[in-house]
């Protein structure tokens, strides 16, 4: 490890593979996140983080905030047979010294929903994360009535960690209690073995 915790430090970087590429969140990208959001009204949901309509640029300009902060590294979410950006997702919550990382604010189009595409950005970031990063834990949260997203973070092989009570607002005003997960480094090895089955029986 470098004297940041992480082999190297988490930069912003395309990964490709399995149908989906994850390419550095841009401006150039609001059309496109505009029309994703779109397919199901996804700003509809309240426990997600997913854009208004017209808000797509300062949904990116935060998110890009948070790079230059050092905190956050956004990405888009492409089809690789089309090239259409379908969703996102980003690495947040960076703590550098302990080599932390987690993965969030993640969504995709309605009609890619319940398909491959979660398994096979899940399997790019967490390789990424855990080989090329060094990464010693990846965490993530989800709101508490949020429980397709605890369902999909569970399938992945994370670990529940427990509930921070009355912890961040939704886009409603409520306030939400959050659902935090991990998966360690040493863990690693058969979720990746796990996610890789998964994906050869969607392919076959």
């Amino acid at each position: 490890m470098t004297a940041t915790g992480f082999k190297q430090a988490p930069s912003p970087v395309t990964l490709a593979g399995h149908g989906v590429r994850l390419v550095p969140l841009e401006p150039a990208h609001a059309p496109a996140l505009e029309t994703a959001a779109a397919d199901g009204k996804l700003w509809q949901l309240r426990v997600t983080s997913v854009p208004e309509p017209g808000q797509a640029g300062a949904y990116i300009e935060a998110a890009l905030a948070g790079a230059r902060e050092g905190h956050m590294l956004p990405f888009a979410v492409l089809e690789e047979g089309s090239g259409r950006i379908i969703g996102s997702t980003r690495y947040h919550d960076i703590v550098a010294p302990v080599a932390r990382l987690e993965i969030g604010y993640t969504w995709y189009a309605a009609s890619w929903q319940r398909s491959h595409v979660n398994t096979a950005c899940k399997l790019l970031l967490l390789t990424h994360a855990f080989e090329s990063l060094g990464a010693g834990v990846v965490g993530w949260r989800t709101d508490n009535y949020n429980f397709a997203s605890q369902r999909a973070i569970e399938r992945l092989g994370a670990r529940r960690d427990g509930v921070l009570r009355h912890h961040a607002l939704r886009r409603d005003g409520t306030v939400r209690d959050t659902v935090m997960y991990s998966l360690l480094a040493g863990e690693w090895p058969e979720v990746r073995a796990h996610l890789a089955h998964q994906l050869a029986r969607h392919a076959a």
